[in-house]
């Protein structure tokens, strides 16, 4: 876990599948992306829910909806990732296609944490500072964090195999 920058927080998501995992390291990182995208699949759910909160201003339910455009975008590209990354363990036709499976997942992967960090552009300014902000900001922290260690996982699982 020393290859992700949230190791605290890597083995805490991770630890309860050690045994599923046994030193594969397409497992760690496949199981790193399905904890990821149930936990991004949670916090948009969350988030979606704020939009029907009567005490939300205009300003701050506009950027709670595109918040939430901004994490079905990510969730739609982990979902993706899943998938190639499971790919990427049967797949039997060269290494060319590894690798191009291999790099598909690291840009969707990649792409899904930008969608995140982007998620609370629409809340910064001075009229944005309240509660739905720091009850957001919190969560979707979280998910980065998370999505930032499973693309550190997959990004060293890929480098073994590029060289």
């Amino acid at each position: 876990m020393r290859t992700t920058r949230y190791p605290t927080l890597c083995v805490k998501c991770l630890a309860a599948f050690a045994s599923k995992i046994s030193r594969n390291e397409n497992r760690l990182a496949q199981t790193a992306l399905a904890v990821t995208l149930v936990r991004v699949r949670s916090t948009t759910a969350y988030v979606a829910k704020l939009t029907k909160a009567r005490s939300v201003k205009r300003r701050e339910y506009l950027a709670v909806k595109d918040c939430v455009e901004n994490l079905g975008d990510g969730l739609t590209m982990l979902a993706q990732s899943m998938r190639e990354m499971k790919r990427v363990g049967r797949s039997g036709r060269g290494r060319q296609e590894f690798l191009w499976r291999l790099s598909n997942v690291e840009t969707w992967v990649s792409a899904a944490l930008t969608d995140e960090t982007t998620c609370l552009d629409g809340f910064d300014g001075k009229f944005m500072d309240g509660v739905v902000k720091m009850a957001i900001r919190r969560r979707v922290v979280h998910v980065a964090r998370v999505t930032s260690n499973a693309l550190a996982l997959v990004n060293r699982f890929a480098s073994r195999h590029k060289s």
